[in-house]
This record gives C-alpha cells, structure tokens and sequence, in this order.
C-alpha cells in the first residue's frame, strides 16, 4: 500500500475515534493525546517483541498481536504526521536517502 492510500484510510479513521472521543469524552483528543496513545502501543510492542524472544510469555497469538500493534504504530504515526503538517512520504524518502547515501559513503570508506 502506498503511504497516500494509507495515510486517506488512517484520516477516516482517525476522525471515526474523534466522533466517538467527542460523544464520550466530550472533545476529541489533542495532538499529546495521539502520542500518549502513540507511545503506549510502542510500549506493547516491545513486550510482544520480548515475547517472540522468549522473554515474556503473554496471552494469545504473539505473531498475531505483534502485526496488529505494528500496523497501530504505522497509523499513529501518519496520523501525527498530518497533525503536525509534516508531509510523511516526502520527509521518508528524503530520509531515507540521506540516511543510505551516508552508510554507503562509510561502507565504501573501509573497503
């Protein structure tokens, strides 16, 4: 899936659990909501990581659990990314790019 597909779908969602936070909670939850919420679930990820380790031994499907809660973290963060105006696929790839160009001139420095 491309990340402009994938950042449409994560929008319509995000905006289903603001009608839902509104009618419980009576607002939607800011920004510093979202990355409390983001940085729980990375929480959970890393017990399901020590679990695939054999390092904790939680309830149910840890494979199953570990996709789904990766797949949570990827939509928060396009989720935040839009919330803060940072174009998410640009700022990847350009990322990215730097990031391998650098690698490759350090590689290519011990050769």
């Amino acid at each position: 899936m491309e990340l402009e597909t994938a950042t449409e779908q994560a929008l319509r969602v995000r905006r289903l659990y603001h009608q839902l936070e509104e009618r419980l909670e009576g607002s939607a939850w800011s920004a510093k909501d979202d990355m409390l919420g983001f940085v729980n679930d990375v929480g959970t990820v890393s017990r399901l990581v020590m679990a695939a380790e054999g390092r904790w031994v939680p309830e149910g499907d840890v494979a199953d659990q570990t996709a789904g809660k990766l797949a949570e973290c990827l939509w928060w963060v396009l989720v935040l990314a839009d919330r803060l105006g940072v174009d998410i696929d640009d700022a990847y790839r350009s990322t990215m790019d730097r990031i391998e160009a650098q690698l490759s001139a350090r590689i290519d420095e011990t050769d």
